[in-house]
């Protein structure tokens, strides 16, 4: 067992986040309940955005908001002061109902529609990520139709294989997104924008997969892109003003994982640029990086509560929770890997190896395998680390079971920035055609 954050076991054996013990939360809010350690959460910001800016004075950190998104994460985010990446309309939708400065949103996605496009340019998005050639054709001809000039990044796949799961390796050549260097479409992609009158080509973007560990892929990527970036100088004249790398950086989910310092991974990235630019006598750009898993991701807990206990005799003790892929999603998508903690007998000995169980019908829905803990009986309630990104984001439906709610907690206090759906909530949108009314 590892505690995060502001976690620890308080005088009656209770695992507290945020000064919030969890056995309380659970009473008020009910199970499954995603909660975020708020401070966790801007310690995080922080770290990222006064690394960067110690090491790199001309930089930005942009929140990944694919990791987790709501507005009152927006509004965190603001007033942290970093950027926000969003990815969809949806997520644009909700920065800007949040309130989220648009000029402060770098818009990804590689097939974004023309009337995603046509709301990013309402509300002045400050970056366009452009995906592909067809994509930069079509922002081209809606920006003129708004009478607006679109700033764009040019993703790049840089050609690196990062050692993660294939799912999330995104900068090999073989990848849906961005556009290759080896075979010059994103040469292609820079020398035609520059010829657009209503486009302004400021920089490029790079992104090599998530939850990386190795620093040495980060580097090759700088380093690629660098050259990339002299290429350019030396084909078009264009100076690149603004580069983008994404993020990527690992997170521990178990005991034993061992992620490399923020500090590390900054400086690192941070020296290979300056030194790429001395080498190519070229002016430093403006740094991007965009964390998402490493701000939210062990700042998050899922805490379900138990319900079948079944032993399968010689073989398995399975032990089913109130959940399961329909909150978390990644260990059906990705084999992701958990630690937990009994948070009503957080200070009880582990005494048996059992296989957590979700409750959807799938035989894939196992939450984690083969873990120690303490004897477990119905109505106990488990606590899932490090489940801050990609869970509530990736939230479904499946079997019509509701979503859980979403609380920050901090201080003592906690408060729901999600609420829990209902069964009404579910069928909002189904419609019985008139045909059918008269047939029960």
């Amino acid at each position: 067992m590892f505690l995060t954050g502001t976690m620890q076991i308080n005088a009656a054996g209770h695992l507290e986040i945020g000064g919030c013990d969890a056995v309380e939360l659970a009473k008020q809010y009910g199970t499954p309940l995603y909660i975020m350690d708020e401070a966790l959460i801007r310690q995080n910001c922080a770290a990222y955005r006064d690394t960067l800016a110690a090491l790199y004075p001309e930089s930005q950190v942009a929140y990944a908001g694919k990791a987790f998104l709501t507005t009152a994460m927006c509004r965190l985010v603001a007033e942290e002061g970093l950027a926000l990446d969003v990815a969809s309309g949806g997520e644009i939708y909700t920065a800007h109902v949040a309130g989220f400065p648009a000029g402060r949103l770098i818009y990804h996605g590689n097939n974004k529609t023309p009337d995603e496009i046509r709301f990013a340019l309402e509300i002045g998005v400050g970056r366009f990520v452009v995906d592909s050639m067809s994509e930069l054709e079509l922002l081209n001809e809606l920006a003129a139709a708004a009478g607006k000039t679109a700033s764009i990044l040019i993703r790049v796949k840089p050609g690196i294989e990062a050692h993660t799961h294939h799912y999330i390796q995104t900068g090999q050549m073989d990848s849906k997104f961005g556009l290759g260097l080896a075979d010059g479409q994103a040469l292609a992609a820079v020398e035609t924008a520059l010829k657009m009158k209503h486009i302004q080509f400021i920089g490029l973007h790079c992104h090599i997969g998530s939850q990386i560990f190795d620093l040495k892929p980060f580097q090759l990527a700088v380093q690629v892109m660098m050259d990339f970036i002299q290429e350019i100088r030396k084909k078009t004249g264009a100076l690149v003003r603004e580069l983008d790398l994404g993020g990527g950086f690992g997170i521990r989910y178990l005991r034993d994982d061992k992620p490399h310092s923020l500090k590390e991974f900054i400086e690192l990235i941070a020296t290979t640029v300056k030194a790429k630019a001395a080498a190519h006598n070229l002016p430093v750009p403006k740094l991007l990086v965009e964390p998402g898993r490493s701000i939210v991701g062990e700042a998050g807990t899922t805490l379900y509560t138990v319900g079948t206990i079944k032993d399968v005799p010689g073989i398995r003790r399975y032990v089913a929770v109130d959940g399961g892929m329909t909150d978390n999603l990644r260990t059906a998508l990705y084999e992701a890997k958990y630690e937990a903690i009994v948070a009503n007998k957080a200070n009880a000995p582990a005494e048996d190896k059992v296989t957590i169980a979700g409750r959807a019908c799938e035989s894939g829905d196992i939450l984690i395998r083969d873990i120690e803990l303490p004897r477990l009986e119905r109505g106990d309630l488990l606590a899932v680390l490090c489940t801050g990104a990609y869970h509530y984001s990736m939230s479904n439906n499946y079997n019509r079971y509701p979503r859980p709610a979403v609380v920050f907690v901090r201080d003592g206090r906690s408060d729901v920035v999600v609420k829990r759906e209902t069964y009404a909530d579910i069928i909002r949108n189904d419609v019985i055609p008139p045909c059918f009314q008269q047939s029960v």
